[in-house]
């Protein structure tokens, strides 16, 4: 269950004194070769304005937390995202890092105060211009897209404001029409996948009967037109459908809070008082399901192994459904056509597979090959698609040092110290 997470991010550093440690928007895009060097200064952001000072000292993971992956096979291109450094980082889908090397040099990275990137959560490869659409989380509320020849601390060739919270993202190529999760209020939205600046949603996904609860990944099954969505499992409720306060118009309210530097939270009406965290799911709706419509089958109970389900992807040939298993260091392959507290079909799981709190997966069905991209150690792993068990990958993607694992201190949103022990604890 959600609760009882392996290797929590409940972080518990033991140090001398509390330091300047929260840095809520750390220096973006170190480049791979100076990464492991200490930056004389770090540039906080207040609310009061920026301060450059140096801090006495600080603890900080040098090395890239992999929040997500996407992989375009025709033209042997892996993209990752970096919530640890902000950074876009683009790889050979051929490359695979020696077991004597500190880490894999990247063809490319995107990252800096001008790319409007912090807390990166999802990627999406078009498959024709191979523009990079990228999600932002906790920090910024926009969706940037970059060109296939964008690199360094470039500008987004295109801006989409989004409702704050925006996690997973994927896309319609047919209908040109891209999908998005909310974590909170729990949601769905659809664009039109060439939206920008201020276009208000297609549609919305979101009520009590949709069941959504911190949605994250997102999946279509075009084949079968469904669309597939992982749930951490905390629920508030409306009392039916989801009622917005706002009382203009969408490209007016969120123009208007993003040109002002505030965070989009989609304004709604609760029950007061009311709230439950549920197990984890995966809920399977109509693709183009909207309002409170429930979903077609859940995928649900104690049976499924589900632990902070992340990214999500769908074999239509096989007919099987791919979860990153965040919490429980594994990989969980359903069928499509599942329902109710079942057990998965496969498990990816052991020492022998390097699968370490991984958050982003993606499926190159051309090559029959699952990528898998860790959070908990710098590495994307690579194994056929019909791998199961403890097994070895067939190729490794390190960002960092290999038999290293990653502070994962990402998106600190406190800091506390216990003086009896002291320790510094810090909720992630």
């Amino acid at each position: 269950m959600a609760l009882e997470r392996k290797g929590s991010r409940l972080s518990v550093l033991a140090v001398l004194a509390v330091t300047a440690l929260v840095i809520l928007r750390l220096a973006a895009a170190v480049p791979q070769e100076v990464r492991s060097s200490v930056a004389a200064a770090f540039q906080v952001r207040t609310r009061a304005g920026n301060i450059d000072k140096k801090p006495l000292r600080y603890i900080k993971d040098p090395n890239p937390a992999w929040s997500s992956i996407a992989v375009n096979a025709d033209n042997n291109m892996v993209v990752m995202t970096d919530e640890n450094l902000f950074r876009v980082v683009e790889y050979s889908r051929l490359d695979n890092t020696p077991p004597t090397a500190r880490f894999t040099e990247p063809k490319r990275f995107i990252g800096g105060d001008q790319t409007r990137m912090e807390m990166l959560c999802g990627a999406y490869i078009d498959p024709k211009t191979l523009d990079v659409y990228v999600t932002n989380n906790d920090t910024q509320d926009w969706m940037p897209v970059f060109s296939k020849n964008a690199k360094g601390n470039v500008a987004p060739d295109r801006l989409l404001a989004t409702p704050h919270r925006a996690w997973g993202i994927t896309a319609d190529e047919t209908r040109q029409e891209l999908y998005m999760t909310v974590q909170f209020p729990s949601a769905v939205i659809v664009y039109r996948k060439s939206a920008a600046d201020n276009d208000a949603p297609l549609r919305t996904l979101e009520g009590d009967a949709t069941e959504l609860a911190d949605p994250h990944g997102i999946a279509l099954d075009v084949k079968n037109d469904l669309m597939i969505i992982t749930n951490h499992g905390h629920r508030r409720f409306y009392g039916g459908a989801a009622v917005s306060t706002i009382t203009e118009t969408w490209e007016q309210w969120i123009g208007k809070t993003s040109g002002a530097g505030e965070l989009n939270s989609l304004p709604r009406q609760y029950l007061p008082g009311l709230g439950k965290f549920e197990m984890p799911s995966i809920n399977i709706y109509a693709r183009s399901a909207s309002g409170n419509t429930p979903p077609v089958r859940v995928i649900k109970g104690p049976k499924t192994q589900l632990n902070w389900p992340s990214h999500v992807a769908v074999d239509e040939g096989r007919g099987e459904i791919f979860v990153a298993n965040d919490a429980d260091d594994s990989i969980l392959i359903f069928r499509t056509s599942d329902s109710g507290d079942v057990a998965p079909t496969r498990v990816i799981q052991g020492p022998k597979t390097r699968v370490k709190n991984p958050t982003g997966l993606s499926l190159d069905i051309k090559n029959g090959e699952l990528w898998v991209a860790n959070m908990g150690n710098f590495a994307a792993t690579v194994f056929p698609i019909t791998a199961n068990g403890d097994v070895a990958p067939l190729r490794v993607i390190r960002g960092g040092p290999a038999n290293q694992v990653a502070l994962m201190i990402g998106n600190p949103g406190a800091v506390g110290y216990d003086s009896k022990r002291q320790q510094i604890l810090v909720p992630n």
